[in-house]
């Protein structure tokens, strides 16, 4: 008999709906959960939109309902999270164009506000009354979702376009600001991309969308006048391809960059001609990936300068080359830093007399720079065993001080000044965590597991000092595994709410992600994408075999392409977990990439293949999570989405979790719980995020320490 206490799960109804493809039939039961997106945004509901969100209602409802014996451990958890947060807190401000820029947080407020100052006669010295230009907060007040993607300010210093989401579908509208004055201009420009160009005060370039939400169109907007007659100067039609466009950082171009997973193309247009035409610099290549930089003749502005060219053109790990401006065939590519083997090449910036590269060795970021002048090296040294460093703001050529970021699993996130020519550091800013952190009670090692074909996959793991490895801890393994995106040992002092209640956490360095180089991506990719899901199912059994961590007690937590990973591992190995999370899980793998009108599909075909191929369907087949459901005892299970997510849309979780529970052996719970208010990442507030994190680690704890039990009858 089921506790009373408990309890019913909603019950999906079955609709079938099979279709044939490459002689397999398949059924789709629960595609009617399906919305569009008009449906989904509708002020007066039609029948289906009243069932599916009335269906995603009681989903929530009855995840409510299990995790009622943990509610109070949440509101702790989330006042323990909210605590440790500074709530005044300012950043460090940096240099752009004669004004100093930086952003505050005032007590109690979920947005910055984001402040400006002349640069002084002294230009180093940092004013001491800064004007605010853009207090989100206010620009917030009556919508339950609110993203501010960018702001640009015009060269002149008066003008600033900013891009904003309400909704939560990365459709922003670009508005158009006055500083001088603080009042919105009537320009408005409405199903934009995130960001734009200024090529001078009056005027602007951005991209539109298609239906599919991709990134397809560039246009002028002249200001002052009506964006419905704003002209096209380009059109991305390979539907595997979207665009961008950024003003250089010599201020000398506007760029227009097109990708796809595999290779990119750049065309410019000089800021002292906006209403001449674009031209290519690189004729876009099958697999040539790349990223340019233009600097200015150091001797003469006037005169032609430079363009260093980050490329992985004969070099996966890819190579740095340089070129004069006006002659940038690739016979007058000059070798700056070479490819190597075993170093992947991430990032460079590039100043007057500098050159400062990010470097990935052995899983682990270096920052190295080099003086152009004399030929001299040096390299930034970093002490814990993982942690990553990276890049800061540095908008000024002219400098001889690099802003730098660092931050460990026990180091919370620093912003650093380097001296180009001494060699130190200076920090600037190291985040504060209230609350008596102090980093010596925690731990941070960098261990090994070796993989079913002998690679071996580095895990990062934290823990407190005071927690002995024996398997007796619960332990928490975290992935991702996709696109070449490496998931950073970074600080987050909402973990400490797991740490201090004797949770080891761990992240396996899957493939899929670029940790140890290029190789390492495209052998979690396309044919090779299996290894993503057999390397974390090694890395938990490396930690089992090492005594570290207990089936028991053993969780795992993916988002998004990581959802699709633990996914999958839940139904290879289903015995291996006791409970897992997966935050806006891809795992209708086939259906997505089958249907060319939703976004990101297009461009994704060289990620996981196209399934409308005989091999890619199969390859797809082999671990897409919701077809590979099977009668298993599954262990407890905390799904998440977002109603208006337009990267993972809603309906792949809710579908997944009615068929798990279809297949359930067991009795651990299987939950879904949707924001019906926000998109991909979802809530946007600093503290209204917490309670999604709170949430989570409510379900996990509760899990580890017995209050969410299992649930009598579920699944028969």
């Amino acid at each position: 008999m089921r506790s009373k206490t408990v309890p019913l799960p909603p019950r999906a109804a079955k609709e079938p709906h099979r279709y044939t493809l490459h002689g397999l039939e398949r059924n789709d039961e629960f595609s009617w959960l399906r919305l569009s997106e008009k449906q989904r945004r509708t002020k007066t509901p039609d029948e289906q939109t009243r069932r599916v969100t009335a269906y995603l209602q009681e989903e929530n409802t009855y995840t409510e309902g299990v995790l009622a014996p943990v509610a109070e451990l949440r509101h702790t958890l989330f006042a323990e999270m909210k605590g440790r947060v500074k709530e005044s807190d300012i950043s460090v401000p940096y240099r752009e164009n004669g004004y100093w820029y930086q952003y505050r947080f005032d007590e109690g407020t979920e947005y910055p506000i984001h402040m400006r100052a002349p640069v002084l006669a002294e230009r180093d010295q940092v004013p001491e009354e800064f004007e605010d230009f853009l207090n989100e907060n206010i620009m917030a007040v009556g919508h339950d979702y609110f993203d501010l993607a960018d702001f640009e300010i015009a060269p002149g210093n008066k003008l600033m376009a900013y891009s904003i989401d309400t909704v939560g579908r990365r459709r922003y509208e670009i508005r158009f600001r006055d500083l001088s004055t603080g009042q919105d201009l009537p320009d408005v420009i409405i199903r934009a991309s995130d960001g734009g160009a200024f090529a001078d005060d009056s005027t602007f370039f951005y991209v539109r969308k298609d239906r599919s939400l991709r990134n397809a169109r560039v246009f002028r907007h002249i200001m002052g006048t009506d964006p419905a007659t704003d002209v096209e100067v380009f059109h991305e039609k390979n539907r595997a391809f979207s665009c961008d466009v950024f003003r250089s950082r010599s201020d000398r171009y506007v760029i227009i960059s097109t990708e796809s997973t595999l290779s990119s193309e750049h065309r410019l247009l000089r800021t002292d001609d906006p209403f001449g035409e674009f031209k290519v610099l690189f004729p876009r290549g099958r697999r040539h990936e790349m990223s340019i930089m233009h600097v200015p003749n150091a001797e003469n502005p006037h005169l032609p300068g430079k363009f260093y060219i980050l490329t992985n053109w004969k070099a996966r790990n890819f190579r740095l080359v340089e070129c004069p401006e006006d002659a940038t065939a690739k016979t007058n590519w000059t070798e700056v830093v070479p490819h190597r083997e075993d170093v992947l090449l991430e990032d460079a910036e590039v100043f007057r007399d500098h050159l400062v590269t990010t470097e990935r060795k052995n899983g682990l970021t270096h920052l190295c720079i080099r003086q152009l002048s004399t030929g001299k090296e040096h390299e930034i040294s970093f002490h814990d065993p993982a942690y990553v460093a990276f890049g800061g703001t540095n908008p000024e050529w002219d400098t001889t001080k690099f802003r730098f970021g660092y931050t460990s699993l026990t180091t919370p996130t620093s912003v650093y000044e380097h001296d180009l020519l001494t060699g130190w550091d200076r920090l600037l800013k190291q985040q504060e965590v209230l609350g008596g952190f102090d980093a010596s009670n925690y731990i941070s090692e960098r261990v090994w597991a070796t993989a079913k074909d002998g690679s071996r996959i580095p895990i990062s793991l934290v823990h407190r000092h005071d927690v002995v490895m024996d398997g007796h801890a619960p332990f928490l393994l975290y992935g991702y595994g996709a696109y070449g995106i490496n998931v950073e040992p970074v600080f987050n002092s909402a973990r400490l709410s797991l740490l201090d209640r004797g949770f080891v956490i761990g992240i396996a360095h899957v493939r899929g992600g670029e940790e140890l180089g290029r190789a390492w991506y495209e052998n979690g990719r396309m044919e090779h994408k299996m290894n993503t899901f057999t390397d974390f199912i090694a890395c938990a059994e490396q930690m089992v075999a090492d005594g570290h961590a207990d089936p028991k007690r053993l969780y795992c937590m993916g988002g998004s392409a990581g959802g699709l990973l633990v996914g999958a591992v839940m139904n290879m190995r289903p015995d291996l977990w006791d409970a897992v999370v997966a935050e806006v899980p891809f795992v209708d793998v086939i259906n997505t990439m089958l249907d060319p009108t939703l976004p990101l599909t297009t461009g994704e075909y060289d990620e996981w293949g196209d399934p409308r191929e005989s091999g890619s369907f199969q390859r797809i087949l082999e671990y897409s999570p919701y077809d590979n459901v099977h009668d298993a005892h599954y262990p407890a299970l905390l799904a998440t989405s977002g109603f208006h997510d337009s990267q993972v849309q809603y309906w792949e979780p809710a579908k997944w979790v009615s068929r798990l529970r279809e297949h359930q052996q067991g009795n651990r719970p299987i939950l879904l719980w949707t924001n019906m208010d926000a998109g991909h990442g979802g809530a946007t507030g600093r503290f209204e995020r917490l309670n999604e994190v709170a949430r989570v680690y409510a379900f996990l704890l509760g899990r580890a320490k017995g209050h969410l039990g299992s649930l009598n009858g579920q699944g028969t």
